[in-house]
């Protein structure tokens, strides 16, 4: 219940016709290529008669679309339950609507037989769709969301010098212009500084704890801890890929993939929002 809850992550699309069309082509696809619901028998045209229920598909989303649409603008947030209380009611919708026009090609009655089938295989067919197009929505979120983290940097600090402290007798500190800081990532005792020098990316193994780098770091609001091993800057992330479990970050010439974790990920996007 708490997931059904939470608030639906996608932008409504603004391909509002396009997602219609696209309903439209499975439905002329299946029927025209499977042939199910006896269809096979039918003597008639297979073609125009699967574009048509193709058609009466578009049109019932579409339709659908413009009375729900004043709705999603009204509820704030917008709930992952709202969306699959509407995606079961456009799939009841175009299943009720396609069942009458095959009682009109097909010369058969309306039964309640009739109707519980067609919402049966809408549902199965509705199923399949709304799977395609959570993953197309997920995919472009994600892009959208990559592409922000990657524009949205706060400014380079010219001329400003860090300094990483160690806790060794020895203290072979080591600082170096924040601008060529990559990321640090914590080794038992020791964390490995990894940076650019010269063109050259280099590593460097001081004896603190990722805690204190924080603590030292902690005013350049471009530090930022991604990962209980890992702190990265990023103004320097060149690239980014995600999944389901978080992104993952390669920062200027390192080959290094440094992971996002799920628990910061909520944090990461507070600051790209």
């Amino acid at each position: 219940m708490l997931f059904l809850n939470r608030k639906y992550p996608f932008q409504k699309t603004s391909h509002w016709l396009r997602d219609c069309a696209l309903y439209c082509a499975i439905v002329f696809l299946i029927l025209y290529l499977l042939q199910p619901f006896g269809f096979s028998m039918y003597q008639g045209n297979k073609f125009l008669t699967s574009l048509l229920f193709g058609a009466v598909t578009f049109g019932c989303c579409y339709v659908f679309g413009l009375l729900v649409r004043p709705f999603q603008k009204r509820i704030s947030p917008w709930r992952i339950w709202h969306e699959v209380l509407m995606v079961l009611a456009m799939v009841v919708f175009v299943g009720l609507c396609n069942s009458i026009l095959f009682s009109f090609v097909f010369h058969t009655p309306i039964t309640f037989g009739l109707c519980l089938l067609f919402l049966y295989w809408t549902l199965i067919i509705g199923t399949i769709i709304s799977v395609f197009s959570v993953g197309i929505s997920y995919h472009r979120h994600l892009r959208n969301q990559l592409e922000t983290l990657l524009d949205k940097t706060t400014e380079a600090q010219t001329d400003i010098l860090v300094t990483i402290h160690d806790t060794n007798v020895r203290r072979n500190d080591l600082q170096l212009p924040i601008n060529d800081l990559l990321y640090i990532e914590a080794q038992k005792n020791n964390v490995i500084v990894c940076y650019e020098m010269d063109g050259k990316t280099q590593k460097t193994e001081i004896h603190t704890t990722l805690s204190a780098v924080l603590n030292d770091l902690s005013e350049y609001e471009n530090i930022f801890q991604c990962h209980r091993s890992f702190v990265v800057n990023l103004n320097n992330i060149t690239s980014a890929q995600g999944n389901s479990n978080g992104y993952q970050l390669r920062l200027g010439n390192s080959h290094t993939i440094v992971p996002v974790s799920r628990t910061f990920v909520p944090k990461l996007r507070s600051f790209i929002a």
